[in-house]
């Protein structure tokens, strides 16, 4: 046994004097291996300031003052800040303004004649609210449903038609409202008959049995433009103004009724022919 313990003891010491024998030449090996940088020489110092001179220009009195002088620019530019003239107001603006923005209330007050009867009372309100009054948006209703049937009677009538003859073909349903003839409404002069059978109205696309509403879409939107524009002159007691304020009637010139023989041709406008009364 104890030759086994002196037996490891000297294993161990063997093993340490190997262990620090060799660890100095280790070390010494890595440090003779460090890199050290190459030494600066002239050539490349010479290079180096070739290519600062050359990306990095050099700060002159001159560079200096374009410098200033672009900056001076940059902060006087005022190209957005356009002076507006001042107007006065003076009579002529004035009359030009209340002339665009009419007012047909106070139109009607100018124009009316009190002269030989009673100026407002309370008798002359009761009767006005009785007979005349209607709400605004009873008013408004009356109205998208005039402008409706107009947008209906311009798209059925006269879709192919040019701008000028689709308000030729308005311009005769305003005639015929502003006529004692015929119905007051746009609605009641489109439909007139419509209520008779097939085929028995005034304009055929109101009792032909289909739908009034318009199925092409870009046409329906023209058609409800022209009647905006056609409605607004009706608004104001006005008419277009394509074809005279006469005319009553109309047909394509595809056909030729016999009525057109009794009445006198004053327009035609695309591919309709446009009569008034003898």
């Amino acid at each position: 046994m104890l030759r086994g313990i002196a037996r490891t003891f000297a294993f161990a010491a063997a093993a340490f004097v190997l262990l620090v024998s060799f660890a100095p030449a280790y070390a010494q090996d890595h440090i003779g291996d460090a890199v050290v940088p190459a030494p600066l020489t002239e050539a490349i110092s010479v290079k180096r300031q070739q290519f600062r001179a050359g990306a990095e220009p050099q700060l002159t009195p001159a560079l200096l003052a374009a410098y200033v002088a672009r900056q001076q620019q940059i902060e006087g530019f005022n190209a957005f800040e356009v002076p507006v003239p001042e107007a006065g107001l003076t009579e002529a603006m004035l009359l030009g303004y209340i002339a665009k923005r009419q007012n047909q209330a106070l139109d009607a007050i100018e124009q009316a004649d009190f002269s030989k009867k009673p100026a407002l009372t309370a008798a002359v309100l009761a009767d006005y609210a009785a007979s005349d009054f209607v709400p605004t948006a009873k008013r408004v209703k009356l109205a998208e449903g005039e402008r409706l049937c107009l947008a209906q009677a311009i798209y059925h009538e006269a879709r192919g038609e040019p701008r000028e003859g689709q308000l030729a073909v308005a311009n005769v349903i305003i005639n015929r409202a502003m006529s004692k003839k015929y119905p007051s409404t746009i609605c009641g002069v489109v439909f007139q008959n419509a209520d008779k059978g097939r085929y028995k109205c005034q304009f055929t696309f109101a009792c032909d049995g289909r739908s009034d509403m318009g199925r092409e879409r870009t046409a329906w939107n023209r058609s409800l433009q022209m009647a905006d524009e056609a409605f607004y002159e009706f608004q104001r007691g006005d008419r277009p103004g394509v074809i005279p304020d006469s005319a009553l009637f109309y047909h394509t010139t595809a056909v030729a009724p016999r009525w057109s023989n009794s009445f006198r041709r004053v327009a035609a406008i695309g591919s309709h022919v446009f009569y008034s009364s003898n």
